[in-house]
């Protein structure tokens, strides 16, 4: 059915997940020709073993490589496996917006050889460690190189990668060796191999560095001419010279590096880190890893249109699917921020003085933290120190409900100061309770004051989302950053991101408007 719809088109659709089936196989008549069956599952096992039969299948059913970001169980455990965002060839999103690579491939085939499944989660190369550290996943896959420092948290996998490190310049640039770099400023990924031979040369060559998160960045950084230079491993480098045809070219030849590796949290997960280093021999010994690395090192790679309309037209689903996940979590946030904003307003403007002092913890506490700061403590801290295990779109909201709960309730404070204090006295005069006179007198109009604040403090709301890239959440701005990983057309992209916000924003400010319009006039 497949091969029929896919590569004949024919005029049907699946309309249902494949059910579970039977195997084929070869048949001979019963009893009579053993040597013949003997030979034939001899040569099924050496076609399997040596990569033809996978050949075979795919020359008739397309690929067969996966590109989910999960690998189901066969037989065993599931594992969650972190991984950088930005870190082409190795990790990237296509244009399909399928998580691809050399490594996500090469964890894929690792984890269908050894029947173990998997559950990849993109969170930046930085997260990705603190989450290991935090043991929020089982492993990290992302172009990590093994060095003695990192072996005192993270035991490694077999090397699966032999790296090395070059230097770039703009493509007119006159720099062609260390020494010109005297005085002047080099731009490194935090993290990388680049990044640790530029420390260590520094001082010599007397020049100071300028450090970044993503790869994509630190190049653009370059060609504006904010720095002078990178320092790159030399595979990232190559393929973003010599595959997507970046303004950079190489000054240096490459240097000496170290290796690749899987980390897992140190003396934590033996029988992981054994799958894998067996199923990694497994896919050396029969030609598996040589296609992979092939497939992205090769000189045939797919070329982006990067203009500001072949950007939208190539991602306009996963730039949509950013937006409505940023949507989605500051509804989510200013809702729960919202019930939790008015108890702590109440409590403030309640004639109980402990409850005024909860409230006035509550809101120094959230206002004088870092949302950055909070970001990594509700999804690094609190699962370490709960034994959880928290998702990032979890984190993410119960970040910002936090966060906005405390504007909020100062908000809420506000509007029902705002009413004249005659009004609750009024009211307690003619006998009604302070709940009631709360309730029907001074909430009423208080509300009617409140909503442009409340509107403003949504939108605030909505553009601190972005914050929360910095834990993988792959909302609007980090969706941004992941195609600008694999297009390098970060001027273009940013300008269709901001254009996203500002057409969001101002559609909720004209709600907002004639809401409170709506309000006035009774």
């Amino acid at each position: 059915m497949a091969y029929a719809i896919e590569d004949q088109g024919l005029a049907l659709k699946l309309a249902t997940d494949k059910e579970a089936g039977s195997s084929y196989g070869f048949a001979v008549a019963k009893d009579t020709n053993p040597e013949l069956l003997a030979m034939f599952n001899a040569g099924l096992a050496n076609l399997k073993a040596d990569g033809t039969y996978q050949a075979i299948q795919e020359k008739y059913l397309g690929a067969s490589v996966d590109t989910s970001l999960d690998v189901p169980a066969q037989n065993g455990k599931t594992y969650i496996i972190a991984t950088d965002t930005t870190f082409a060839p190795f990790e990237f999103q296509d244009a399909n917006g399928n998580y691809v690579g050399i490594d996500m491939d090469l964890i894929r085939a690792i984890a269908k050889d050894q029947g173990f499944g998997i559950e990849i989660r993109p969170l930046g190369f930085n997260a990705a460690l603190q989450a290991l550290e935090a043991k929020q996943v089982d492993a990290v896959i992302a172009g990590m190189s093994i060095t003695d420092e990192r072996k005192q948290t993270f035991d490694f996998s077999e090397p699966y990668f032999e790296s090395g490190v070059v230097m770039a310049v703009a493509a007119d640039s006159d720099i062609d060796s260390y020494e010109d770099l005297e005085g002047l400023t080099v731009a490194v990924k935090t993290g990388t191999e680049g990044a640790t031979f530029a420390e260590s040369i520094k001082d010599e060559y007397g020049f100071t560095l300028s450090t970044f998160d993503d790869s994509a960045n630190m190049y653009q950084d370059v060609i504006a001419g904010n720095s002078v230079a990178a320092f790159e491993d030399y595979p990232v480098m190559a393929y973003a010279i010599e595959g997507q045809g970046i303004g950079l070219k190489l000054a240096t030849e490459k240097e000496a590096g170290g290796s690749y590796g899987i980390a897992v949290a140190k003396d934590t997960n033996p029988e992981l880190l054994n799958m894998i280093n067996t199923g990694l021999a497994n896919l050396q010994s029969n030609g598996t890893y040589e296609e992979i690395v092939n497939d992205y090192l090769g000189s045939d790679t797919e070329e982006s249109n990067t203009s500001f309309f072949g950007l939208i037209q190539e991602n306009w689903k996963t730039l949509l699917q950013g937006l409505g996940r940023t949507i989605l979590i500051t509804f989510a946030s200013i809702v729960i921020a919202l019930a939790l904003g008015i108890v702590i307003g109440l409590f403030s403007v309640s004639p109980n003085k402990a409850l005024n002092w909860i409230a006035t913890i509550y809101v120094d506490i959230m206002r004088g933290v870092p949302l950055i700061v909070l970001a990594f403590f509700v999804y690094f801290s609190i699962p370490q120190l709960m034994g959880i295990r928290m998702s990032s779109t979890v984190a993410g909201i119960i970040t910002l409900s936090l966060n906005a709960a405390a504007y909020l309730a100062e908000i809420f404070r506000g509007g029902i100061k705002a009413v004249d204090v005659g009004q609750m006295e009024a009211g307690r005069s003619l006998g009604l309770t302070y709940q009631t006179t709360m309730n029907k007198i001074i909430l009423p109009q208080a509300i009617r004051i409140m909503i442009p604040s409340f509107i403003n403090q949504f939108v605030i709301t909505l553009k601190d989302t972005s914050i929360l890239s910095i834990i993988g959440l792959v909302e609007l701005t980090q969706t941004g950053k992941i195609i600008i990983a694999r297009t390098y057309a970060s001027g273009n992209m940013w300008l269709i991101i901001g254009l996203m916000y500002i057409i969001v924003i101002t559609i909720l400010t004209k709600i907002s408007k004639k809401l409170e319009g709506r309000l006035k006039n009774g």
